[in-house]
């Protein structure tokens, strides 16, 4: 009975509480429609100079490829200083250069006919255009050579390029997955960091404190109404990604099921310790974010791959819940149940949520001190 009064008490105070409502339903869909649409390593549209320095009817050809491609808008030019000038200037991202001897130069084992100058500031932009170009080139150049009748330019090895998982080669199915599990970390720790932070503040605890309820009832009494809320988050986020972003699902929804309640109870344990330490809304926020979020946002691999960083860095991302998560929801969404991924992830995120909770439990006293 206890038990069911606290609960029930909880979620009286979830209802009249408009913040905890919008953390958990509201704050999910702004954040995949900002990040959804807002963000994307794909580059289309990429502003190209096309130095044509003798027009024939090859160079047309591949000029006509690049107008019609989604990935590249060419501007056409003569001139090569007024290609640097625009470069320069940042008004276009790559030069392409079809040299004058262009259409000999095809044929040649050892020729060159194509220049491609890449703006470098931005070295990640500048390996997409690289990669896009490249396969702009190879496609047109054996397409070319098959209506020419050279048998693709007699290649000994002929390149057929398969994408698996992702084969629309989307950035947002690799995005939306980690951006679930970024947006399931802020819930799960400010749900319960902040919202019981403000109960210490109104004085609230404090009543709780004097009745005969134990602290496990107390913990498990604010525990279940916000797993509940938060699982709702959960849900909402995934129905978004499947039909507003038309991300992939070719997992199983009762495996996602099972790890995202294992990080949830992570999350949240995380939130109950940081609740209990703070006591204050302001203090309970801030540190919710600094060791909760932003390790989450940028130690996960939602963005930067975590192969990539230092040896250091990849030990200290062990530590972290998110990374669990983000690798799991995107072997669900985009490869299906892989179970090797699955059940170390999840035993990894059982364990987490372990010791934040027991940690909880042993800070949390019935005392004012």
């Amino acid at each position: 009975m206890r038990m069911y009064g606290l609960i029930r008490k909880e979620t009286f105070q979830i209802l009249r509480d408009p913040s905890s409502i919008s953390i958990a339903f509201v704050l999910p869909a702004v954040l995949l429609l900002l990040f959804g649409y807002g963000i994307s390593l794909d580059a289309k549209h990429v502003p190209v100079a096309l130095v044509i320095e003798k027009p024939t009817a090859a160079t047309t050809s591949f000029a006509r490829s690049l107008l019609n491609s989604p990935y590249f808008h060419p501007t056409i030019m003569r001139d090569r200083n007024a290609a640097n000038e625009k470069l320069v200037a940042g008004d276009a991202e790559a030069i392409v250069v079809l040299r004058s001897d262009f259409s000999r130069q095809i044929w040649s084992p050892t020729g060159s006919p194509i220049q491609v100058i890449v703006n470098g500031i931005d070295a990640n932009t500048a390996r997409i255009i690289e990669g896009y170009m490249q396969g702009a080139w190879q496609i047109w150049l054996e397409q070319y050579a098959l209506d020419k009748g050279r048998d693709a330019l007699k290649a000994p090895v002929v390149m057929q390029q398969r994408v698996w998982f992702n084969a629309e080669v989307r950035s947002r199915n690799f995005l939306i997955p980690g951006l679930i599990a970024i947006i399931m970390t802020l819930i799960g720790t400010l749900l319960t960091a902040m919202v019981i932070a403000r109960e210490w503040e109104r004085g609230t605890m404090e009543a709780l404190m004097v009745t005969p309820v134990r602290i496990g009832e107390i913990l498990l009494g604010k525990l279940i109404p916000y797993f509940v809320l938060g699982m709702g988050g959960m849900a909402l986020s995934t129905a978004m990604a499947v039909w507003v972003f038309h991300v992939p699902f070719r997992g199983s929804f009762a495996v996602l099921l099972a790890v995202s309640a294992l990080f949830m109870l992570a999350a949240l344990g995380m939130g109950l310790l940081i609740s209990t330490i703070a006591r204050s809304q302001f203090v309970a926020g801030q540190v919710a974010i600094i060791v909760a979020f932003l390790p989450a946002f940028i130690l996960s691999g939602f963005i930067f791959d975590i192969t990539s960083m230092p040896t250091v860095v990849q030990w200290i991302t062990h530590i972290i819940p998110a990374r669990y998560l983000v690798s799991s929801l995107q072997s669900l969404f985009l490869a299906g149940t892989i179970w090797p991924i699955i059940i170390a992830n999840g035993a990894a995120l059982a364990l987490m949520a372990v010791i934040f909770l027991g940690l909880t439990r042993r800070k949390t006293k019935k005392s004012l001190e």
